[in-house]
């Protein structure tokens, strides 16, 4: 009796992987096992930078809001302080925006914390 293989399934697994692929490098893109590794890596990556994103955000975020607090007179630590203890609740992607795009409120901000 023959041996059952579902080539069905494993043409398919193959398929989304190197759909994955499409645009790699050399045999990256056609070749499986190297297509294989090459996807397995590219989603490793993908998942560390999900991570990678959100402190590279607050970290700009942070330069922007002390650059707008340093044009005042103020460090940003001062200034995240002082905005904590007037009860402001704004959190730090507003107050980025706010210092590069709306110069006049972030000023008024800052007036009223001082």
């Amino acid at each position: 009796m023959p041996r059952s293989v579902n080539h069905v399934a494993s043409r398919a697994r193959r398929k989304k992987v190197l759909k994955l692929a499409k645009g790699y490098f050399g045999r990256r893109k056609n070749v499986w096992t190297v297509a294989k590794n090459a996807v397995e890596k590219a989603l490793c990556y993908a998942y560390i930078g999900r991570k990678q994103k959100k402190r590279n955000f607050r970290k700009l975020w942070i330069v922007r809001i002390n650059a707008g607090a340093r044009q005042h007179g103020l460090s940003y630590s001062v200034f995240m302080n002082k905005l904590s203890n007037a009860g402001i609740d704004l959190n730090r992607k507003v107050l980025a925006d706010l210092a590069m795009n709306h110069p006049d409120a972030f000023k008024a901000i800052v007036e009223k914390v001082k």
